[in-house]
Formats: C-alpha cells, sequence, structure tokens
C-alpha cells in the first residue's frame, strides 16, 4: 500500500522498521542545482550528497545568491562522511553557464525568491527546503559545539536527499 505526498513521491505504508520511509523507485532529474543564499554551506553539502549518492547519473551544481567565501566547517563534517568538497569554489547563480534544470531545491528564503524570479520564463520545477543556517553559530560556542550545528545540517540534508530521490546507501548519519 503506498500514498502519495506532496512532493510527488509515494511513500511505502506498511511493512517499514519503524522510523524508516521507504520511497519507490523512480528516475533521477537529468539535472539539479541547489541554491541558498551564499554559495558556502548549505547549498555545498546538498550537492556533495546528492552526488555522492546518484554518482553519474544526474548532473549537480550548486549556487548562491552571492558568493560566499568556503567554509572549513563544512569541509571537517563532509570528510567525517567521507566526502570531499575541499575544492569547491563558491559561486552565484548569475555565474551559471548552463540554466537547465530540471528541478531547483532552494535552501534559504533569499534563494527561493532569486530562484523563482531566475526561471519565471523556464520550465522547471522549484522546491523550498527551508534549512536553518549553521554559520549563526560560529563564534558562540567551542568549535565542537559549532562542529555539532553543522552536523546536524549535514544530516537533516541527508536524509531529505534520499528520501526525495528515494537514494539507498552512502554513510549512515
Amino acid at each position: 500500500m503506498s500514498r502519495d505526498v506532496a512532493s510527488g513521491f509515494q511513500v511505502a505504508v506498511g511493512d517499514q522498521s519503524p522510523g524508516s520511509v521507504g520511497v519507490s523507485s523512480r528516475e533521477l532529474p537529468g539535472a539539479v542545482l541547489f541554491a541558498c543564499t551564499t554559495n558556502a554551506v548549505r547549498s555545498v553539502m546538498a550537492a556533495a550528497i546528492l552526488r555522492h549518492l546518484a554518482g553519474k547519473r544526474t548532473y549537480v551544481a550548486s549556487a548562491g545568491v552571492r558568493a560566499g567565501t568556503p567554509d572549513p566547517f563544512v569541509t571537517v563534517v563532509m570528510d567525517e562522511i567521507g566526502i570531499d568538497v575541499s575544492k569547491h569554489m563558491p559561486n552565484t547563480l548569475q555565474d551559471l553557464h548552463d540554466a537547465s534544470f530540471d528541478l531547483i531545491i532552494t535552501l534559504s528564503p533569499e534563494a527561493h525568491h532569486q530562484a523563482l524570479e531566475f526561471t519565471r520564463t523556464m520550465a522547471v520545477d522549484v522546491e523550498y527546503w527551508p534549512t536553518i543556517d549553521a554559520t549563526v553559530m560560529v563564534g558562540q560556542g567551542t568549535r565542537e559545539q559549532t562542529l555539532m550545528h553543522y552536523r546536524e545540517v549535514r544530516d537533516r540534508l541527508f536524509q531529505r536527499i534520499r528520501q526525495r530521490f528515494g537514494l539507498e546507501g552512502g554513510p549512515t548519519v
């Protein structure tokens, strides 16, 4: 038995272990863009996670409303799960050489507004995934407390991506 949910995929009901969600297998979009306020934390993590899980089955990119600077905390928490983002260079939506995406996932209100403007004459799906900004915790506690907030963002994105795209595998977070 299954039921359709708002995001358009089916969630299996029954025969599930507690807390697990089964997603029907379906074709991945050809090209996915993750967009955020700055292309330094959330969109970098999300793109790297989807790239890791989907491999070469889909093209994945990330961009920001503004280009940020590489965030060392992102590199640390992604390294913890075996995903290297150390070579990522932040860019903006305007920097994109190819804007032909099948799906744009926005992770902040500012990015969502920009993406809707960016795509108003295009046939592309835009989804908004509100995601907390871990950078607000930088300087508010110990290094370990800051990393804990970054890990929380990473883990929530990992779970959401696996669920949304019906992907299995990767590290357990």
